[in-house]
Parts: structure tokens; C-alpha cells; sequence
């Protein structure tokens, strides 16, 4: 009984031993894969990353993670040409398989969202158009145009759709005219537009997006998502 309860405690200890190696294996890949996306993205701090899964070690033997959820901030990214900053990007990447030499990295599946908040959305605009929100998932567009010798500025309620995977579209409800022969057109100009949005990973294309009190929400999905390497 003795011995039993020597080799029980033994079991345990390096059982213990096995968990403190295994979390710590864990956070220093966490840091390293954050330090890597830091500096392939050009971002001005550090992503939180999250390995998920237990044991670490095992996954890293077989060269797969189970899951690995990404939190990047001050996403640079393009629409039709444009720079635009995204605010924050969210990813849950499933069934990662890592190259024999861990440089690069392929998800079987990705799902997730981005923020734009409105002053992102308003420097992006290359027709000085401003962006706020209207209420009821609706985008208020305010813009000037010169009419008749005069500015004339206007605000537009307008709805936010997707067109495919990749174009997000602007378009104004109704736009008051008051009478002025071709206000319309010209305010729509400003207000109404389509833009495609590019920097995405390979694989990933957009869902769903949503107007929401301090920005637009977009998702994101894909398969066989090729991650920074490839």
C-alpha cells in the first residue's frame, strides 16, 4: 500500500508537471504567433491570440490546432482602391494545420467579424461624404454639392447591403429634391456607393454586415483559409 501510494504521488506530480510545461508551451507560442502577425500586418500593437485545446504539445506533435481565436486592432485594409482602417477583426479559425516548419499555416474553416466605426468609414470616402449612424440599422450620409452657384448640403438616410462576397453598397432611401432640377443625381454623387473590400486572407469572403450605434459590423466566413506564410 505504501508503494502504491508513492507511485500515486509520483503520478500526480508529473501529471502537474505535464500541465505547467503544457501552458507554458502554450503562451510562448501565443506570443511568437502574435509577434508574427504584428509584424507581417504592420499593426501598431500586439493581436491577442488563443490556442485553444488541451494538451498543447500533442497538437504541435501532430503539426494541427484544434482552434485558434484571433483579436487583431487597427486592421489596415483596402475598399475599391482606398485605404481603410478596420477597428478591430475577430477570428475563430478551426482545424489549423501548420507547415513542417511552422512558417505558415492553412484553416479547413473560419468564421468571424470586423468593426468600422464611422470616422474609419468617413476618411475612407473619397467623396467627403460623412458617416453616422441613423437609428433602426439604418446609415445617416451627409454631403455638399454645388448647385446653381451655391453649396448645398444634405443628409441622407440610407441602407447598407451586401453585393456578393466582396462589395459593400450604400444607397441612399429617398433624397429630398425641394424642387431643384437635378439635386437628386448630384446629391447622390456624394451619398450612394459601392465599394470592394480587399486584404482579406485567401478563402475568406464576407457574410453578413449590420449598421450598428458606433459602426458597421461585417462577418466573415470561408474554407481552406490561407493564413499569413503562404
Amino acid at each position: 500500500m505504501r508503494a502504491l501510494r508513492t507511485l500515486l504521488i509520483v503520478v500526480v506530480v508529473l501529471g502537474g508537471l505535464f500541465v505547467l510545461a503544457d501552458r507554458i508551451a502554450v503562451h510562448v507560442a501565443e506570443n511568437k504567433a502574435a509577434d508574427r502577425i504584428r509584424s507581417t500586418e504592420g499593426l501598431s500593437a500586439s493581436p491577442d491570440v488563443d490556442i485553444k485545446g488541451f494538451p498543447f504539445l500533442t497538437q504541435v506533435l501532430d503539426k494541427k490546432l484544434g482552434r485558434v481565436d484571433v483579436t487583431l486592432k487597427g486592421v489596415d485594409a483596402s475598399a475599391s482602391g482606398r485605404h481603410v482602417r478596420i477597428t478591430e477583426v475577430r477570428a475563430e479559425l478551426h482545424d489549423v494545420t501548420v507547415s513542417s516548419t511552422f512558417s505558415s499555416a492553412v484553416a479547413a474553416r473560419a468564421s468571424g467579424s470586423a468593426h468600422i466605426s464611422y470616422a474609419d468609414l468617413t476618411r475612407a470616402s473619397d467623396s467627403g461624404a460623412k458617416l453616422a449612424y441613423a437609428g433602426n440599422g439604418k446609415v445617416k450620409v451627409t454631403g455638399s454639392v454645388a448647385v446653381l452657384g451655391r453649396t448645398v448640403s444634405r443628409s441622407v438616410t440610407s441602407t447598407v447591403t451586401m453585393v456578393g462576397t466582396n462589395r459593400i453598397k450604400v444607397h441612399a432611401d429617398t433624397v429630398p429634391g425641394e424642387g431643384i432640377p437635378g439635386l437628386e443625381g448630384l446629391v447622390r454623387q456624394k451619398t450612394d456607393f459601392e465599394s470592394t473590400v480587399g486584404g482579406l486572407p485567401a478563402g475568406l469572403k464576407l457574410s453578413e454586415l449590420r449598421a450598428t450605434p458606433d459602426g458597421v459590423d461585417i462577418g466573415v466566413t470561408g474554407t481552406h483559409v490561407v493564413l499569413a506564410g503562404q
